[in-house]
């Protein structure tokens, strides 16, 4: 049998697929205009079939790097789109960008944009022994999930109004142990200042020369400062300030200690690249000139002290149940031991409103005997980082920085210096 469209018996051979409708609904009657307009209808781009647990997984990775109250609806969704036969998800708020590649079933190419907290919580109630099948009606401009006996319709926004997806040209990069990245991340991160008044400090600095990388952090208050060699070196230097919050996310997703990182700055660009096995991540570099630490590190100390980082740590959360309540104060009297007794430092934080707490910790401490005082979140959050049986606390006077280290010193694996400012002992 002869098909009239083929043949070209009827005008919408020659109009084409654009100009069918509009004048076909004038020439054949509306059954056969219906017919074909439902055909058309039905017709989806981007047939996709993918596990729930990868697809979960990929979302959780992404979504952190969705911006909801953007005045551009758009950022509020994650960009679903095939990708050389497997699923590529990505989201940015402009500044930090994360993409991801899931495994999956392509039957047809396509992308569309949907917004992702009502994506990401409705792929987590699907039952993950179960496929995630999903179409996209580009014509309604709508995402179809179906999934045992769920069936979901979501609408979707143009991908062609996401941000583009920054490009770098291939090059060597940068490779660092994901291990030993996300362990010098995690000793800086947390002494980055939260106050955009001063942008600069919001950042990190990373410094790479030869075969050594290193990360600073500071707030004014406190100082962060990790090192580690690198596993060759490298020609040239960097000296880039990354959002704190960039290198949270990164140390976040990279989640395999055994894989490496590579690490792009491309010239002129003002980013930095991260690429992953199966994720990346793109971040804005912050513009200005980081403080010269290296300035406020103490060159020598008076008194210097050996205690063991779990009862230092453990006395410092008990202080700061009390201490929190008031100015976050700890003081530390430390007192020299003789012959008889090893040392003590008695760690007290108090409260008019809720009580006080002492706790006396055994150490090993040479030089003078000297009483300083502390934030003791501070204190907290920098012993939470260290994971050597023992620290070394140096400082020289109440008025002077105190430094905490790792008891042993450089390992090999690199050396962490923490610097913070004292507080004020009143009467």
């Amino acid at each position: 049998m002869i098909d009239p469209f083929s043949a070209g018996f009827y005008p919408a051979a020659r109009l084409g697929k654009r100009n069918f409708n509009a004048e076909c609904l004038s020439i054949y009657p509306l059954s056969l205009y219906t017919l074909i307009n439902l055909v058309q209808e039905r017709t989806a781009v981007m047939k996709v079939n993918v596990n729930q647990e990868s697809l979960a997984h990929g979302l959780n990775i992404v979504s952190r790097a969705v911006s909801p109250r953007s005045t551009l609806p758009v950022l509020a969704n994650v960009l679903v789109a095939t990708d050389e036969g497997r699923l590529r998800l990505s989201a940015t708020n402009l500044e930090l960008g994360i993409t991801c590649w899931i495994g999956a079933k392509i039957e047809d190419e396509g992308s569309t944009t949907v917004p992702a907290r009502t994506f990401t919580d409705l792929v987590s109630t699907l039952a993950p022994d179960l496929p995630v099948n999903m179409e996209l009606n580009v014509r309604m401009m709508s995402l179809l999930l179906q999934s045992g006996a769920s069936t979901t319709e979501i609408k979707c926004i143009d991908s062609q109004e996401f941000p583009p997806v920054p490009v770098f040209e291939p090059d060597d990069g940068l490779e660092i142990n994901v291990a030993d990245l996300k362990e010098m991340i995690q000793q800086v991160v947390f002494a980055a200042s939260i106050d955009e008044a001063r942008p600069i400090l919001t950042g990190v600095l990373i410094n790479i020369e030869e075969d050594t990388i290193t990360m600073a952090a500071a707030d004014g208050f406190r100082l962060s400062v990790r090192s580690a060699p690198l596993s060759s070196p490298v020609s040239g230097s960097v000296k880039i300030v990354v959002p704190a919050r960039a290198l949270s996310e990164l140390a976040r997703i990279a989640t395999d200690k055994d894989q490496t990182v590579r690490m792009y700055v491309p010239a002129g660009r003002g980013q930095v690249l991260f690429r992953l096995e199966h994720a990346e991540l793109v971040s804005q570099l912050i513009e200005g000139t980081f403080p010269d630490y290296e300035q406020i590190i103490p060159t020598s100390s008076k008194t210097r002290a050996i205690i063991s980082t779990s009862e230092f740590l453990k006395a410092s959360k008990q202080a700061e149940i009390f201490a929190r309540e008031g100015s976050h104060i700890a003081r530390l009297e430390i007192k020299p031991g003789d012959a008889q007794a090893p040392g003590t430092i008695n760690i007290t934080g108090q409260s008019e409103e809720t009580g006080s707490n002492v706790n006396y910790v055994d150490a090993s401490i040479e030089g003078d005997p000297l009483t300083i005082a502390f934030n003791v979140r501070f204190l907290r959050e920098v012993l939470d980082v260290i994971a050597t049986p023992n620290v070394t606390l140096e400082t020289s006077a109440e008025t002077s920085p105190g430094v905490i280290r790792p008891a042993g010193g450089d390992d090999g694996q690199g050396e962490f210096i923490h610097v913070i400012m004292p507080m004020h002992l009143g009467s």
